[in-house]
Parts: structure tokens; sequence; C-alpha cells
């Protein structure tokens, strides 16, 4: 409950409220409150909403804009940094495979893809607390702090002579990457507004499709040199890459601001206009910053929005993992007499294209404060990717497929992240939601190690069949979730929030998350 009648009578706040039921059985709710500043609306223990989740201020849009424009830039640049060497470290394995990865650790069958799964594996099992240590430690410190661990990781990737050596450090490495995509989205999820967040989340996670193409130019420019302090080869990519992660973290630990009430480079009004805008959407919270407790951990994680959208973004990381491990060998089987150096700069331009849409599908996404339909929008691209891939023999047709199913697969990073943040309220609920997302999405990454089996080559029928039907099954899910949270919120319109809400304290009423009666989806 954002403000109890003792509430308002404590602060001072002339109030009263007052229920009017229309024909059609929805109940209009009107609580009469003198409206805020941002200033008070700021303040730890003051709601910045009465209890039907009607904001209390109103904000000057210049002012925000202004604002909006100065986190983009304190903010935005050096996550996303981070996030791109964060993939090429995952992903760079694909390149290595190109350069004698295999023949030099003795890699046979199916050793190639027990090396990445066992990164899934510890991905998997470290996402959810890794998102909890972020809120707890705090962005500021543990985004760096595990930046700079995979980035030591990938460096030792490099001293790597068989196939234990490398599970185990691809095992660590998996353990600090599992709280950088969540960890991100629940940071930026602490400075902006709903309908701002996916467009933000897009700005980082297009570092994903990038990496795919900046990597395969960094690889093939890497491998021009003789040797790198003794190394050679496969070796040099992940060492000098790892070392760029490690440079790039050490500054991170200096740059990135943990809160806006920590930010040195914002005023108070600044600090406090960040902080009431976001509360003001948030129906019953009384701080942003709530602390850590277990029914808020558990309204996050069993939201019928986050299990369904995770679902979607489990299907999802199939075909985007898929690509970004595989890419070189697709393009190997369609150009197999080219050289290494060409095969590794044919994977470019289908991730150009993908990181063109990562951005503005979450861009127009922004503009209409929806989400969902975008998910609708994307399927059907990497559906008709994979008919092209499974129908055709035509090798330009089967690399032209590439190019759609990047198009389609890569804005789901953002759009899945940002809809679970939309529809929970508490900061504790939003960072077990995003966790449960990301761990389901990695779930589908360890699937898609086995998509692409050695024996299912040159054509990789099951590979290309599995994705064709996860996308299938991506579109019908979206357009469920989608109907289904139309329908729900009809039924909440029905209901009588002050009938609901009595007899509870406010911390009760704060503990109710998206169960709260107010609360509406937001697809």
């Amino acid at each position: 409950m954002a403000i109890t009648d003792a509430n308002i009578e404590e602060k001072g706040i002339d109030a009263s409220h007052h229920s009017d039921k229309s024909d059609n059985g929805v109940i209009n709710h009107k609580e009469d409150i003198q409206e805020e500043t941002a200033h008070e609306a700021a303040e730890r223990g003051r709601a910045a909403t009465d209890k039907y989740g009607n904001a209390l201020v109103h904000f000057d849009p210049a002012a925000e804009a202004a604002l909006r424009w100065k986190i983009d830039l304190y903010i935005v640049p050096t996550v996303a940094l981070l996030y791109l060497f964060c993939f090429i470290d995952r992903a760079n394995i694909g390149n290595a495979k190109l350069a004698k990865f295999e023949l030099e650790l003795g890699l046979k069958g199916y050793d190639y893809n027990k090396v990445l799964s066992i990164f899934y594996i510890s991905y998997i099992i470290f996402e959810i607390p890794s998102n909890m240590a972020c809120k707890w430690i705090g962005p500021g410190w543990f985004i760096p702090a595990i930046s700079l661990g995979f980035g030591v990781c990938s460096i030792c990737t490099a001293f790597c002579h068989n196939i234990h050596t490398v599970s185990a450090v691809r095992f660590l490495l998996g353990m600090f990457e599992a709280g950088m995509m969540p960890g991100i989205a629940y940071y930026l999820s602490r400075w902006y507004r709903r309908s701002e967040l996916a467009f933000r989340l897009s700005l980082y996670i297009v570092m994903a499709p990038l990496a795919g193409a900046f990597g395969g130019l960094l690889a093939s420019g890497i491998l021009k040199l003789h040797n790198f302090g003794g190394l050679h080869t496969w070796r040099m990519i992940f060492a000098i890459e790892g070392i760029i992660t490690c440079g790039l973290s050490v500054i991170s630990f200096f740059t990135l601001t943990d809160r806006p009430a920590t930010a040195k480079w914002l005023t108070q009004e600044e600090k406090d206009l960040a902080i009431a805008r976001v509360k003001s959407e948030r129906v019953g919270t009384t701080e942003v910053l709530d602390k850590i407790d277990r029914p808020k951990i558990l309204r996050g994680i069993f939201s019928p929005v986050t299990l369904c959208t995770a679902l979607i973004f489990l299907l999802n990381n199939i075909t985007v993992q898929g690509l970004a491990f595989f890419a070189p060998t697709i393009v190997k089987t369609i150009y197999p007499k080219n050289s290494v150096i060409s095969q590794q700069l044919h994977t470019v331009p289908p991730y150009v294209v993908g990181a063109f849409f990562t951005v503005l599908f979450p861009f127009l996404s922004w503009r209409f404060d929806k989400r969902n339909i975008f998910f609708i929008v994307s399927a059907p691209l990497m559906m008709i990717g994979y008919i092209m891939f499974l129908a055709s023999k035509d090798l330009m047709t089967r690399y032209g497929a590439t190019f759609l199913i990047a198009s389609g697969a890569f804005a789901f990073g953002a759009l899945c992240n940002a809809q679970v943040s939309a529809n929970v309220v508490s900061d504790t609920a939003r960072s077990s939601a995003i966790g449960t997302n990301v761990m389901f999405g990695n779930i589908g990454g360890l699937i898609s190690t086995w998509s692409f089996l050695p024996f299912d080559g040159p054509d990789y029928h099951i590979g290309n069949g599995l994705n064709l039907a996860t996308s299938g099954t991506t579109f019908l899910l979206s357009i469920c979730l989608l109907l289904w949270m139309k329908v729900d919120n009809k039924k909440r319109e029905k209901r009588d929030v002050d009938a609901d809400l009595a007899g509870l304290s406010a911390k009760q009423a704060q503990d109710l998350d998206w169960r709260h009666p107010a609360f509406r989806w937001k697809p």
C-alpha cells in the first residue's frame, strides 16, 4: 500500500478517496492527495504514488530529458564496452575452432560440445545467486569485479593444453559471466523508467551481435600476428582479448556509479528527480532500493509473466547462442575453399544487420511503451530464415538466411529483460525476476551447444529443424502471453482496492508486489 490513511495524516497531507463503479463492473478509484515535489517523493519511507497506483508527482519533460541524456552518457558506454568483451570472451572459442583449437587440445567427437556445455552449467547454477549478490554488494563494485574475473579466465584459456584444463577454465568463466547480463539489466533498472529501459538495455545487448562481428574481425587480425609473448594461433586470440577485458574492468571500478543517490556527477536536484521518477511507477513503494527479503524474491521468480517470458528467452537463446558458436562453422560449409581469415570475415555482415534490429525494436518499444508485440513481430523473421536453410541447398540462399535469423533473434535479450522488469514492483523482485529470465536463457544456451552436432553437418538438419521449432513456439507463446495479460488486467479493473488492502500494514501491502490490487500488467 503506497500510503495508508494514518501515514497521510502523519505526513500532514490532505487526503480523501472515493470509488465509483461503472456499468461494466470496473471500479474507478480516485484519491485526492496533495501533489509532492520530486524532493519529497525521493525521500526514503515516502511513496510517490497513491494506493491506487496514481503518480503524486508531475515531472517537467525538459528536465527529465536532460537528466536522461546525462545518465545515458555516464552509464551506458561503460556497461556496453564491458558486455562487448564479456560476449567476445565467451564466443571467441568459435573463432578459435577455425584456428586448430580442437587439434592442439586433442578434442575428438563430442569433446568440443562438452567444453561448451561446461560453461553453461556454471552459468545456470550461479545466475540467480549472482544477481542477488549484485544487489547486496552494489552493481558499481560487483560488475567491474566479475568483469576482471572473466578477463583473467580468458587469458588462462590461452595456456590450456587438454580438455580437462580448458573445461575447468570454462566453468570458472561461466561463474563470473553469470552475473553480467542480468546484473547490468538490474543496474539500469535503478536509473530508467519502464518505457525507457528496453532501449537502454539494447544499447549494451547490441554488443552481442557486434561481438560476433567485431570478434571475427579482431580474431582475423590477431591471427595475422606471428606470435604474442610466445603464444601462437588461437592462443593469441584468448590472451589478447582477455588482457583488453582486464584493462576495461579496472577502469570501470572508477567510472561506474552504484546508484543515483551516490552519483557525484548529479546535482541534488537531479538525484531527487532520478529517484522520484522511477519511484512514481512503482505502486506501494516507499523506497527504490528495498532490503532483500524472501517474499519479494519469490514474487519476482514466480510471477506468471516472468516464467512465460523466461521460457520465451530460453527458446530464443537456443538460436542466439547457437549462431554465436556455430556461425563460423556454417560459413565454413558455405565457403569451404576460402582461407580461415576469409571465413572469419564472412561471419561479420549477418551480425551487423542483427545489431541494427537489436536497437530498432527496443527503440520502437521505448516510443510505444510496448514490449510483447515485438516478440510477435521478431519470431517470424527467424522462422523464415530456418525454412530457407532447410528448404534450399543453394549456398547464397543459406547465407542470406543467416541475416534474417540474426535480425529476429538478437532483440529478445533487451525486450525480455525489460518485460520482466516492467512487470514487478520492488527492487528485490526485479533483481530475482531478471536473474530468473537470464537463467532460463542460458538453459537455452546449454541446449544450443548440442544442436549442431558433427554427424549432422554440413546441412545440420537437426540444428536448423530445432531452431525452426523454437522460433515457432516463441511466436505462439508470445501471442498467448499478450492475450492473458489483457484478460487478467480486465479482471483486476473490477477489484475493490480498498477492500483488498483492508487490515494490511504498509509492509504487507508492499510485499504483495504484482499481487497488489492496483497493479496492472504492462505488455
